[in-house]
């Protein structure tokens, strides 16, 4: 709070809820004062940490692999395959099919969100004051998953791999016909079937983005609060209690969100039995 010289704890609730945002049309930083429709803005805070921790779990598990040691291996080893042990025993319990990428996706989708929901815990003000100091940078939001647009995009993709399998397992024809035909058989319901179970298809994903996004933002703005309306000497008596309670909601999410798709995806790929 010190660096922003924010006494109103509205205005400083305001600056912290604000992206870094470039206008796609010029390439320019996008300020309070611009009006740019937002089909036109981009927020790049939220996609730079995004592949920055995406490239990060990639990068120590790569090197984890190049350094592997089954007589001699080390505690960081040792933990990574504990991560991928217990990613590979919810796949084998909730997806009988032998699909080889099912777990690795599971694998990515546990990890990514993981890390993104664990920049939550990093003082609020810490790295946008760096970005403020080195680049002279305003905003910056460092919890991609409380961008309710990274959410929908990971969502999106689970949702074009759930179409995908369901289509090669059953045909598009096939696909058509059971969101025609279930969950009442009768021709006289094949319109109000395909309204309930095109609902309830578009509504995975949907229920995946927001459930992810909006656990995170609430727990982003409770940690914006208690910076904002406390003094600085008085924020440790509720900003460590919340943290201690939010790594709980922080590995939840990150399992919800993957547990989710494991099924979602199973379901699509047993079609093929049926």
């Amino acid at each position: 709070m010190f660096f922003l010289k924010i006494s109103d704890p509205i205005q400083y609730i305001h600056h912290h809820l604000h992206f870094l945002q470039i206008n796609i049309k010029n390439f320019k930083i996008i300020h309070d004062y611009d009006t740019v429709p937002a089909y036109l803005t981009l927020n790049i805070d939220s996609i730079l940490f995004s592949l920055i921790l995406g490239s990060t779990f990639l990068t120590f598990f790569f090197i984890t692999y190049k350094k592997l040691s089954f007589n001699y291996p080390t505690n960081f080893q040792v933990g990574v395959e504990m991560i991928i042990n217990f990613v590979n025993k919810n796949v084998q319990d909730i997806c009988p099919t032998n699909n080889l990428l099912i777990a690795p996706l599971a694998l990515t989708v546990f990890m990514w969100i993981l890390l993104m929901n664990t920049m939550d815990l990093i003082p609020i003000d810490f790295i946008p004051y760096l970005f403020n100091k080195f680049f002279g940078l305003n905003y910056c939001r460092i919890v991609p998953s409380a961008d309710v647009n990274i959410t929908l995009s990971m969502a999106l993709s689970i949702f074009i791999l759930i179409i995908y399998f369901s289509c090669k397992n059953k045909g598009i024809i096939g696909f058509i016909k059971e969101l025609v035909t279930h969950p009442f058989h009768h021709f006289c319901f094949y319109c109000f079937n395909f309204i309930l179970e095109s609902i309830s298809l578009f509504a995975k994903p949907i229920s995946l983005a927001l459930r992810l996004f909006g656990n995170m933002y609430a727990g982003e703005m409770i940690f914006i609060l208690i910076s904002g309306f406390l003094p600085w000497w008085l924020q440790w008596t509720l900003s460590v209690p919340w943290s201690i309670f939010h790594i709980l909601v922080i590995f939840l999410q990150a399992f919800i969100f993957m547990i989710l798709t494991i099924v979602y995806l199973s379901i699509a790929m047993k079609k093929n039995n049926d």
